[in-house]
């Protein structure tokens, strides 16, 4: 099966070449075949410059469409260019290659549409875990979904994650730019395409300072809480 890795980044400058060397390096060392583009969202830093001169494969997007809008266009991508399964891959180093395959196998067997690598369903002590705030939204979340759709899925906001032709057939038309894992994850589920997680080992961002501050990552759970409600009132209205 072809597998395409969708590398969102914005300002990565410091990050996205290791990334990528680290993508290449485990591809020539076990013999697989994982391709990449990566997503280069409106930087303002020099991540261009380096994606030119390594000949990393991208698309360059003129202005910031966050996270949703760079992801989408990885997935059109992949739908176009006839890849059977894409990856959601974080360019800050904090994704780790070796565990592309545990994600993919559960849609290569057939037996799922979407995976999702969960740093909480693992028992590994040094699996970065972000912060405890985060952490405490991230299990709310968790509720809200499990109440919602009937499924508990328990890393609700990680970006390490996979889907078939069929869910990229969707996304590639419409998907969220505000809050895109947790509200997808809801859609998907909806729909009635089977979803499940695996464990993966995730690490701290290599360099570069994160944008996710406390006080954003307050205001994102509150808002993609009040989303999903609001999924789920409109519609009930469109069918009425």
């Amino acid at each position: 099966m072809k597998i395409l890795l969708v590398i969102p980044a914005y300002n990565e400058e410091e990050n996205i070449l290791k990334t990528y060397e680290s993508i290449i390096d485990y591809n020539k060392k076990n013999k697989t075949n994982y391709d990449v583009i990566v997503i280069n969202d409106g930087s303002k830093d020099n991540t261009e410059k380096v994606l030119c001169e390594n000949n990393i494969p991208h698309v360059k997007l003129i202005q910031n469409l966050g996270i949703g809008g760079a992801v989408q266009t990885g997935y059109k991508y992949a739908y176009l260019n006839d890849y059977d399964i894409a990856i959601q891959y974080d360019g800050d180093g904090q994704h780790d290659v070796s565990y592309v395959k545990t994600i993919a196998d559960p849609i290569i067997n057939g037996k799922y549409n979407m995976v999702i690598g969960s740093r909480f369903k693992t028992e590994e002590d040094d699996n970065f875990k972000s912060s405890f705030m985060r952490r405490v939204g991230i299990n709310i979340l968790s509720f809200i979904i499990k109440s919602k759709t009937g499924v508990k899925i328990y890393d609700t906001t990680s970006g390490f994650r996979a889907i078939d032709r069929e869910i990229m057939a969707l996304f590639k038309d419409k998907y969220p730019t505000e809050y895109p894992e947790p509200i997808s994850t809801v859609d998907v589920l909806k729909r009635g395409y089977k979803v499940t997680e695996v464990p993966v080992k995730m690490k701290a961002r290599e360099k570069g300072k994160s944008s996710i501050t406390p006080l954003k990552s307050a205001y994102y759970m509150v808002n993609v809480v009040l989303s999903i409600l609001v999924m789920k009132v409109v519609k009930k209205w469109v069918r009425n």
